[in-house]
């Protein structure tokens, strides 16, 4: 077996020896002995598993991923940590596609205001009527949540709604009402954070008051229908309907 000092390994795996360093504290790479003077040395298992790390981090996985990863890793057994890179990497997918989908949304926003913008000015200072007040900034009614997500999202409905203590149907949307406990907020929490990340045009906010948690959820006037249809699942004990993907 080779073995090989830190400025060795650094070479041969494209990491610096601080970044080897620092994955020796976090616990991802250990050096698989010491010299005498306490010089660190590595293994060709080491380099190997330095090559898996330097691969998760080219797609995208974060420490905290790869740490989870390399946990699996040490199972000795391929196909664990084969179907875990398979569900980070499929979930990666979904999150690139849907910043392709925000950024294609907002790039049409921009060439709608680059046209507004391109109008001859009004004479005399900014008003509603120029063309700097004119351009429309509202977000997409679109959905850009995976199928899988979209399944996520309707099981945290259903237990949302198990947990209601009542609600509203408002102008401009809804007023869920739920027991001010903490597994609840943190649903609620984890919620919201998911829709803001995939439906720019739903508004929320979260208030607690005497022991009752309000999540108020509001939406533009083209789900208004949306809003109904969610409305009688809130009321009634009927599966999740389909929400053509605005959900």
């Amino acid at each position: 077996m080779s073995t090989f000092t830190i400025g060795e390994a650094a070479e041969r795996s494209g990491f610096s020896a601080t970044a080897l360093r620092y994955y020796e504290d976090i616990g991802l790479v250990v050096p698989t002995s010491r010299t005498d003077a306490g010089y660190r040395i590595y293994d060709d298992a080491a380099l190997t598993r330095l090559s898996f790390i330097a691969r998760a981090k080219q797609l995208g996985c974060s420490l905290d991923e790869i740490t989870d990863l390399v946990t699996v890793w040490d199972g000795e057994r391929c196909g664990p940590v084969q179907r875990r890179f398979h569900e980070l990497v499929t979930a990666k997918i979904s999150a690139a596609q849907r910043q392709i989908d925000e950024l294609n949304a907002l790039v049409g926003q921009l060439h709608d205001a680059a046209a507004h913008l391109d109008r001859p000015p009004t004479d005399g200072p900014c008003s509603a009527a120029c063309a700097c007040m004119a351009v429309d900034a509202t977000a997409p009614v679109a959905c850009t949540a995976s199928g899988a997500e979209l399944a996520v999202r309707t099981e945290q409905l259903e237990r949302m709604r198990a947990d209601l203590d009542g609600f509203e149907r408002t102008a401009h949307g809804l007023l869920l009402h739920f027991p001010d406990r903490t597994d609840i907020a943190s649903e609620v929490r984890r919620f919201v954070a998911d829709e803001q990340g995939c439906c720019a045009f739903w508004d929320f906010a979260t208030t607690t008051q005497e022991g009752i948690i309000t999540l108020r959820w509001d939406g533009p006037a083209e789900v208004d229908e949306l809003l109904d249809r969610l409305a009688d699942f809130f009321a009634g004990d009927q599966p999740m309907p389909a929400m053509d993907g605005l959900l």
